[in-house]
């Protein structure tokens, strides 16, 4: 990636391999940060890493143990465990946000086997508003065309299953719940980090044992919001070209320093364009909004974690409220 490759596509940089890690076994992970894109998780992860006893992953999505490594990527190859143990530093309970694990059906078994013992934030967030938000990312940014798919219309993304998948809530939790007990995940909806950010983090400290912590709450710092990704102008690409050819050690710490600061070059007019927004619409209920019901259900059976105020949200918008999940 360019200079900003931690902020614009943070999953390009790459964990440095722990110079230990062939003389001991693999440190502790105690807590991993999963759920969905767009649900909210690049603002948490950021403001738990200002509590004292979190230490967040450098980069915060290593995308080392799931085989879901982005929205397109798929790597079945074993995770390099040495290179995992290089993401983390300092003391305190280690903290890896790499979103997509939820939805990766591997993910799982591998964390068991090496860290049975791991606590997960879920975040979630209504589903079908989450697709069609992660859709206009995707659109936004390229991806779909750069990986040669059609994601033009939201029907035809919604028929690829790496869209899909990470909607897909109860289907991924029954995997995670062959491995691990109930108790050690707590779940969190995203629209409560806007109205009532210190309830949940409280609750989270509450479930990882923690004291209470000092907190910057903006909201608009860290934030990983559809329409904040922009298109790249061709001058933007040739600085991109330019820049990724620069040394990691050389870019790592103007990049950290840019992260620190919140600052993304690329959202320079001259590097990027706005992006094209498609509002949410009762059409996108519609194509996915009973598929969705009957996987709320699921995981609302999975979990008892209340899921009816979603379910009516979808049935209302596609103007149906009979709607029979199919289970």
């Amino acid at each position: 990636g360019g200079l900003n490759s931690g902020l614009h596509n943070e999953s390009e940089m790459r964990c440095p391999r722990s110079p230990q890690s062939g003389l001991r076994g693999m440190a502790e992970v105690d807590v991993f940060l999963i759920g969905a894109p767009k649900a909210g998780t690049t603002w948490l992860a950021h403001v738990l890493d200002q509590h004292p006893g979190i230490v967040l992953s450098d980069p915060k999505e290593p995308n080392i143990i799931a085989s879901h490594r982005g929205t397109f990527l798929r790597v079945e190859e074993e995770p390099d465990w040495s290179r995992y143990e290089g993401c983390f530093s300092n003391d305190g309970l280690r903290l890896d946000a790499s979103v997509h694990t939820f939805a990766c059906p591997m993910a799982p078994q591998r964390i068991r086997d090496r860290l049975p013992k791991a606590r997960f934030i879920l975040c979630l967030r209504e589903p079908v508003s989450r697709a069609v938000s992660h859709w206009n990312m995707v659109r936004n940014t390229r991806e779909a065309i750069n990986n040669g798919v059609d994601w033009a219309g939201f029907e035809s993304a919604w028929d690829d299953e790496r869209l899909r998948v990470d909607s897909m809530y109860g289907t991924s939790m029954r995997r995670w719940l062959d491995h691990f007990e109930l108790d050690q995940f707590i779940i969190i909806d995203s629209s409560r980090m806007k109205t009532e950010p210190l309830d949940v983090l409280q609750d989270i400290e509450n479930f990882l044992k923690l004291g209470p912590g000092q907190y910057d709450l903006d909201m608009s710092r860290h934030s990983n919001r559809a329409r904040s990704r922009r298109p790249m102008t061709t001058f933007g690409k040739i600085i991109g070209s330019v820049f990724s050819v620069i040394p990691g050690p050389v870019k790592l710490p103007i990049v950290r320093y840019l992260q620190k600061r919140d600052l993304n070059i690329y959202r320079l007019p001259i590097l990027s364009r706005r992006g094209i927004m498609v509002p949410l619409d009762d059409g996108h209920y519609r194509i996915c909004g009973e598929e969705m019901c009957g996987e709320l259900e699921l995981f609302e059976s999975l979990t008892g974690y209340e899921t009816s105020a979603w379910k009516e949200e979808i049935q209302r918008r596609i103007g149906n409220k009979g709607i029979t999940s199919g289970l």
